[in-house]
């Protein structure tokens, strides 16, 4: 059954399977990136949106399992307040894979204001992403 978890804003206590790949990419980002800063329930919201052996990729840096995912988000919301991510360009879906551009922003600690943008290419495999692609750089 589809569930549409980020108008409720919970991801209530049911999977992301049989959700359709670009609701599960919004999901990605309103219920991550824009989601808790707590870890417990990052590691939560992670586990229902990427597989056990998820695989980030990011310049640099792989990043494995949904326990590590987490990790880097919150690790991501330290440095910043007010980290807010906006979806610019709607997935776009071919199979199995989903791609967007995002926006984002957050304030440092020294009251700056750094502003983001990057594009995502994530795969699907039975109901969540279980690798992830990103190009990001600074406004």
């Amino acid at each position: 059954m589809r569930q549409n978890l980020w108008d409720s804003g919970d991801m209530g206590d049911g999977d992301t399977v049989g959700m359709d790949a670009k609701d599960l990419y919004r999901s990605w980002i309103e219920h991550l990136w824009n989601g808790p800063s707590d870890a417990d329930a990052l590691r939560a919201a992670a586990a229902r949106i990427v597989t056990a052996d998820f695989v980030g990729h990011w310049p640099g840096r792989d990043v494995r399992g949904s326990e590590r995912l987490a990790e880097l988000i919150a690790e991501a919301k330290t440095m910043f307040s007010g980290l807010a991510f906006q979806i610019e360009v709607q997935p776009l879906v071919d199979a199995d894979m989903v791609s967007a551009r995002w926006n984002g922003a957050g304030t440092t600690v020294d009251g700056s204001v750094t502003r983001f943008f990057g594009n995502d290419i994530l795969r699907v495999r039975d109901g969540r992403f279980c690798e992830y692609w990103v190009a990001t750089g600074e406004v």
